[in-house]
């Protein structure tokens, strides 16, 4: 009974830090990467859409600073 015990002891479970990078390694396998064209084009998409909502909020923000200044004198 006692060398049971010893040889359950024994089995080392990996600690949190390397039980979570395995698991990330294993998930990352699984991912299917874009070609290089398709992540430029969706870099493209999105810079194009951060500069036109820039540009949006900042008009709107201008509108509305304006209107407030307008109140308020």
């Amino acid at each position: 009974m006692a060398d049971k015990d010893k040889s359950i002891e024994k089995v080392k479970k990996p600690n949190a830090i390397q039980r979570w990078w395995h698991e990330t390694m294993g998930e990352l396998r699984k991912v299917t990467w874009p070609t290089t064209p398709a992540a430029l084009r969706l870099t493209r998409i999105v810079i194009f859409v951060m500069i036109a909502m820039g540009v949006l909020l900042g008009g709107l923000d201008f509108i509305f600073s304006t209107l407030m200044s307008l109140l308020l004198a």
